[in-house]
């Protein structure tokens, strides 16, 4: 794929003789300089300019590793032809151990954006039963200040909070019904818990009832005859959560919104939705859960195209 027309090139070399003469002095070493910390912030067709020199060592050594972080980062920023060059070296081993499924990812953003070489080669590469989240890696700015803490994983389903004697039937309940759903029980109890605290007689001023406090049409879309029985209203509250689960490929943020506001309004955000309600119900049940990402369920439903994905996607 070519990085653009004429004025493009004139650009580029341009921009490319302009930088090499700064770079030139610690590239050999690959250790983080000031002109690398000034490409890491530039525009994307920038980075992809220099992506294609590290990948094809014009006028630099060659280094895929670099070309793969300048991609990823203009990746990110919903660049097309960035997201397609990482489809491309994926789907053909260049630099990287060769991984359809993520070149599939890849291609898969870039063909929902209307690119016709990302939809030939999703075409040769994609597999239904292999779909992965797109993911790669962005050059580190040393001069940005540290990530947050990553949430530890817990490693046993179920928490004391939901011991008291009240709750103990609905997590029996969960424990047995969960795991038929692919789901940890841990992530169900702590939606529960937010939903309707465990009261299976529930019902909102929205009309959303029973335990996982189901509205009339999600009930009715995943064969809930009664909602206020708790087998019932629990089966159908589990089938929709695996169902976005699936939707969002594992992503707990962009699920547990697609719950409380729709899927919807997720597609169209491109991410958890700006609604304060929704916001802090999910942050809300992610301290509950501790986990942002949850093993994969059964692929019930195609994923989501996020209009103009967040990071990470």
């Amino acid at each position: 794929m070519t990085t653009g027309g004429s004025g493009l090139i004139r650009w580029s070399q341009h921009l490319g003789f302009w930088m090499l003469s700064i770079l030139s002095v610690s590239v050999h070493g690959m250790s983080v300089d000031r002109a690398w910390i000034k490409l890491i912030k530039e525009t994307p067709v920038a980075q992809i300019e220099w992506a294609t020199r590290y990948e094809h060592g014009e006028g630099v050594p060659q280094s895929y590793e670099r070309a793969m972080q300048l991609y990823c980062a203009a990746a990110r920023r919903n660049h097309v032809e960035a997201q397609y060059q990482l489809g491309w070296m994926y789907a053909n081993g260049r630099g990287v151990a060769r991984n359809d499924a993520q070149a599939a990812a890849w291609f898969r953003l870039a063909a929902a954006k209307g690119d016709a070489l990302a939809k030939r080669m999703l075409a040769r590469v994609g597999d239904p039963a292999k779909v992965e989240r797109a993911h790669c890696v962005e050059p580190v700015d040393p001069t940005r200040k540290p990530p947050a803490p990553v949430i530890v994983r817990r490693k046993k389903p179920a928490s004391p909070k939901w011991a008291r004697p009240e709750q103990a039937k609905i997590v029996s309940l969960v424990n047995r019904l969960a795991p038929k759903y692919g789901l940890q029980p841990t992530l169900v109890l702590a939606v529960i818990a937010a939903e309707s605290g465990f009261n299976a007689q529930a019902h909102s001023i929205k009309n959303a009832q029973g335990l996982m406090q189901l509205i009339p049409a999600t009930a009715e879309r995943f064969g809930v005859k009664d909602p206020y029985d708790p087998v019932q209203n629990l089966q159908g509250g589990m089938a929709y959560l695996r169902w976005l689960l699936a939707y969002f490929q594992g992503d707990v943020r962009l699920s547990l919104a697609g719950y409380n506001a729709g899927e919807g309004a997720v597609v169209r955000y491109g991410g958890v939705p700006p609604y304060a309600e929704t916001r802090a119900y999910v942050d809300k049940i992610i301290r509950d859960y501790g986990q942002l990402i949850h093993p994969p369920v059964t692929p019930v439903t195609k994923p989501a195209v996020l209009a103009n994905p967040s990071p990470l996607m």
